[in-house]
């Protein structure tokens, strides 16, 4: 049986079985499934095709007899030249000293290694004498440590699948192996481990990839309909004419995509199922005006409201503009940390007794003291900065109440279908009529003086600026331009009636209060601040972003910074003042300078970073795939959804016959009952 431990395999005994351990390989199942995590494909290209610095194999004629040199103790370098293509290409062996004799001018052979483009050389690991193989030979690597050698794993797999081939059972049923064209299970896994050549091993990774997919995403189904089932009872009957009025009083017109969105919230306020969905769109594309609008729906229904969100400053922000959206529609007020005493024992029992409609706030909202009277409409802003606890405390709070997270951070779709499996998702993709697109450069720290030049130019005619920096106080770890110094030399470069303001994190919330109350009156003209204005901040005089060592931040988190000018209807810029190092660097410049785009950006994002760093690995819930990458392999993500959703939604599970091995499966795996909140 495939559930038989490792032992049972020749050639495994208790030492190789605890070096297996390491790798969570405990039973033959295990084995079987560790797939290698890569593939040395010995194929001649043409010269002009090889890539710097990858593995390559080339043949070519020995020019003459190779000269062999001695150094340090019992090392050797062994160099020839051999003509390929009537091109000389240099190769070089290390410690085979042996190969001397072997090797004579005039051989054709082939060789193996890491090929230098800039020297026309190769570093031979493996040579053949003789012309290669007609067929490229592929050689599976697999990840291992200690004592395990590939040469040892590959053999015992061998082994493995001798003995135990015929165990390995098919559960995907034929429909979808003849409409997506892929091999049955026992084959593919056969493949991956010993591919005959490319083009069987390309189909055995499709298979593998669409199996994994599936199975997550019909967890995430089954999560969702659980879910659903367990949350009955909070229909909200609002009332239609009064948001119609409401909209009504916006200064301007909803888009399609806000539309869009909106009818999809209000959809789920009114099904009798808890809502728990996902609002995503753009730094200024209108989610507040779509949340503020459901808040106003759960009001008619005679519920009350809760918005949460991760700073002070946008909470504060939130409420200033809600009250203004809501004027004498509702009773808003603002519960943070910086309420205490008396006034916080006050304001708790006005929520308690429902004469609060509508309580803005940071985690302060889901502090033990605080209750509500009948919370019906949950927002939790920028959800990806919260825990999972703090979220399920809050959607507690009250009677099941229907959640919705916003997030400004556009999450690419993949990702959010994959990590949010369980929700369902409303996307604002476009963007409010007349507002002009901020134009984005980047530039060196030499040419900073003309950077400064051109902020003065813009300030004498009323504009503002922010200059960011990554750091508050110097470090001697990283050579990173920080807010105090930067302060400081603006100071001494601006006339006096230029004002400089200073923020970071550090700053008492009232002092930060202050700052950014004096900047959105105008008071101050520069704010030289960390990224602690990246979410909350609206000004829309501030035209300028100047966003110092700005290789430093991810393309989502300038996306985000670059959000805060643009505001209003003046031209905006953002200058990325950066040298970057490395070419993943350079390239996160040039792709800011090209694309405004916040869910391009976050493709792009996604693919220089990984789906791990994009959240930070501990919340992300995205899951470590074997064979399946979610950013390349997106259509079979997108299939695989597709295909869970009608299984789920038809019962195919329990009333198909073909999909009785498929269940089985999913009743083996624990990840269910893992996951559920």
């Amino acid at each position: 049986m495939l559930s038989d431990p490792v032992t049972a395999i020749k050639g495994i005994g208790e030492k190789f079985a605890e070096d297996l351990a390491t790798l969570n390989i405990f039973n033959v199942e295990d084995l079987l499934s560790y797939f290698p995590y890569r593939y040395d494909v010995f194929e001649i290209k043409p010269l002009s095709e090889l890539i710097h610095d990858d593995k390559v194999t080339i043949e070519g004629r020995v020019v003459h007899e190779p000269s062999l040199a001695f150094y340090g103790k019992k090392k050797s370098r062994l160099s020839f030249t051999v003509e390929v293509e009537n091109i000389a290409v240099k190769a070089v062996m290390f410690n085979r000293a042996f190969a001397k004799k072997q090797i004579n001018a005039g051989d054709i052979i082939t060789l193996t290694g890491k090929w230098d483009l800039n020297r026309l050389q190769i570093t031979v690991s493996k040579y053949k004498l003789g012309p290669a193989e007609s067929q490229a030979e592929i050689q599976p690597m697999y990840s291992v440590k200690g004592d395990i050698s590939n040469f040892k794993l590959k053999k015992v797999m061998q082994n493995a699948i001798r003995d135990y081939a015929d165990e390995i059972i098919e559960f995907l049923p034929d429909r979808y192996l003849r409409a997506y064209k892929i091999p049955e299970r026992r084959k593919a896994l056969i493949t991956m481990h010993f591919p005959a050549n490319r083009i069987d091993l390309k189909h055995a990774r499709r298979r593998f990839t669409y199996e994994e997919f599936l199975l997550f995403q019909l967890k995430m189904q089954l999560l969702r309909k659980i879910k659903r089932e367990a949350t009955v009872g909070n229909a909200q009957v609002f009332d239609q004419e009064k948001i119609k009025e409401f909209i009504g009083l916006f200064p301007f017109p909803l888009t399609k995509a806000q539309e869009k969105s909106l009818n999809q919230i209000l959809s789920d306020m009114k099904s009798p199922y808890r809502m728990n969905r996902l609002l995503q769109g753009d730094v200024g594309s209108g989610k507040t005006a779509v949340a503020s609008i459901c808040l106003y729906a759960s009001i008619t229904a005679g519920k009350q409201g809760a918005l949460m969100v991760p700073t002070e400053i946008l909470a504060e922000q939130h409420y200033q503009s809600l009250t203004e959206t809501f004027g004498d529609k509702a009773n808003i007020v603002l519960l943070t940390g910086s309420v205490k005493g008396k006034k916080r024992k006050e304001m708790v029992s006005a929520i308690e007794n429902h004469e609060v409609d509508i309580v803005i706030g940071t985690h302060a909202l889901i502090q033990d003291d605080v209750f509500f009277n009948d919370l019906g409409f949950v927002i939790v802003d920028e959800q990806h900065r919260f825990g999972v606890e703090q979220r399920r405390t809050l959607r507690d709070k009250g009677l099941k109440p229907d959640v919705l997270f916003m997030t400004a951070t556009p999450i690419p779709r993949t990702l959010a279908i994959t990590a949010f499996g369980d929700m369902d998702v409303s996307v604002i993709d476009e963007m409010p009529m007349g507002r002009k697109e901020i134009e984005t450069y980047w530039t060196k720290e030499n040419t900073f003086e003309r950077v400064l030049h051109f902020i003065e130019k813009q300030i004498a005619l009323g504009e503002q600026a922010y200059v960011i920096c990554p750091l508050i106080e110097e470090s001697d770890k990283l050579d990173i331009q920080n807010a105090v110094d930067l302060f400081d030399q603006l100071q001494e470069y601006y006339p006096s009636d230029v004002n400089i303001g200073l923020m970071h994190g550090r700053l008492h919330a009232d002092d930060k209060e202050n700052v950014m109350k004096q900047f959105a009156g105008n008071e101050i003209q520069i704010l030289v601040s960390t990224t602690v204005v990246e979410v909350g901040v609206n000004v829309p005089n501030a035209t300028i972003m100047v966003i110092y060592d700005a290789e430093r931040f991810g393309l989502s988190q300038l996306h985000q910074l670059r959000g805060r000018v643009g505001r209003g209807d003046m031209q905006s810029y953002c200058i990325l003042i950066a040298d970057p190092k490395s070419e993943a660097g350079r390239e996160r410049m040039r792709i800011m300078t090209e694309t405004s785009n916040g869910f391009e950006l976050s493709e792009q994002d996604l693919k220089l970073r990984g789906p791990g760093d994009f959240f930070g690995r501990k919340q992300s819930g995205v899951p470590e795939f074997k064979v399946a990458d979610m950013i390349h392999d997106y259509r079979a993500l997108e299939t695989a959804r597709k295909d869970a959703q009608e299984i789920i939604e038809t019962n195919l599970l329990e009333q198909d016959a073909a999909f009785y091995q498929l269940q089985k499966k999913l009743e083996n795996d624990s990840v269910l009952t893992d996951k559920l909140d």
